[in-house]
């Protein structure tokens, strides 16, 4: 798409801006983007606990994957929506039966390391709305929604089921492991493992787990930042090295960088970000209202938050032609 250089007034730095190629993949481009989306989930946040969960699939999958992305992304999306919806709507772990819950649902393909490692992750807010337009909260404590334990089990059990309904009517023809041997032996270790499923009310709110996942809902995989150096044809980026936040270098050929990068390059018109319960499309200006309603949180003011919006965006351009060396001088065309 091009670009221009721009060079400080002040103290004379330079550097090229490319200009944006507004692609959902791109590992710079989308910042403005992930701001808008992030502003609009804060805007519908409900002043409820909210719990931060992740469905994984095996690594075993992963082959199967390659070559059948849009039905692994598709049934992993709905089985772990109608796992979450089944728990909220039973009166053992939220004591309304049929409540309808809210959350959202994200997801990514890559591991730290780019490599492939498939999951979604859940903002999910703590509680139910009833059929009388009541937000009834967790049977056990305000922020604790299910066991993970039994999250994993009915998770695993539907999403197996569904292979198997797929497998039989020949929806993943291409499957690697589609020969009766393989099948079986993939399907014994696949019930026999343990699939993760995590569970936390995050110390920062739901925020904080909208600002984690708004860093890579209009980017993949890796951002520029991570990226240090390009030399003699081998890629260096950060990665992470422990629980604690540290960090350290990995060196990857570059030819293996950019198949790596590619494994994550969703199909055209997969949606990344899906929606459901009172936050889905079909019904969120009817139950989102509502759910506000029984919370006790006062209506939006749409146009305060447009306001809000433009204020933040004229920050934005001020930000980038600023001169990232001296702080002081503006970037000009150079």
């Amino acid at each position: 798409m091009g670009g221009k250089r721009l060079e400080c007034e002040h103290c004379g730095h330079s550097h090229w801006q490319y200009h944006s190629c507004r692609n959902r993949h791109c590992p710079q481009c989308g910042a403005r983007a992930k701001d808008a989306w992030l502003q609009g989930r804060l805007s519908e946040v409900l002043n409820v606990p909210y719990v931060h969960l992740v469905f994984t699939l095996p690594h075993s999958l992963n082959d199967l994957y390659g070559v059948h992305p849009r039905w692994v992304i598709d049934t992993l999306f709905a089985c772990t929506a109608q796992t979450l919806s089944e728990f909220a709507a039973n009166p053992k772990w939220m004591g309304a039966k049929g409540g309808t819950p809210a959350f959202s649902l994200v997801l990514h393909t890559w591991g730290q390391e780019l490599q492939h490692h498939i999951h979604v992750h859940a903002a999910m807010a703590c509680g139910v709305l009833d059929k009388t337009g009541q937000w009834v909260t967790p049977v056990r404590k305000p922020d604790f929604l299910f066991p993970v334990q039994a999250l994993s089990k009915v998770f695993r059990g539907k999403f197996l089921a569904a292979l198997a309904r797929a497998h039989h009517k020949g929806d993943i023809t291409h499957d690697p492991q589609g020969d009766a041997d393989a099948w079986c032996d993939r399907q014994r270790r696949l019930y026999k493992h343990d699939w993760v499923v995590y569970a936390k009310a995050p110390l920062g709110g739901p925020a904080q787990v909208l600002e984690y996942l708004s860093r890579y809902t209009h980017r993949t995989a890796i951002s520029n930042e991570r990226i240090r150096s390009i030399n003699k044809g081998e890629v260096a980026f950060t990665v992470r090295a422990n629980d604690k936040g540290g960090k350290r270098l990995h060196t990857m050929d570059g030819t293996e960088f950019v198949r790596r990068f590619l494994l994550h390059v969703l199909p055209t018109g997969v949606k990344r970000i899906r929606h459901y319960g009172v936050l889905a499309s079909s019904c969120k200006g009817k139950k989102l209202k509502a759910a506000r309603l029984a919370v006790q949180m006062p209506a939006l003011n749409p146009q305060a938050l447009e306001s809000a919006q433009g204020f933040m965006a004229r920050v934005a351009r001020i930000d980038v032609g600023l001169c990232p060396v001296c702080k002081v001088g503006a970037l000009a065309n150079g």
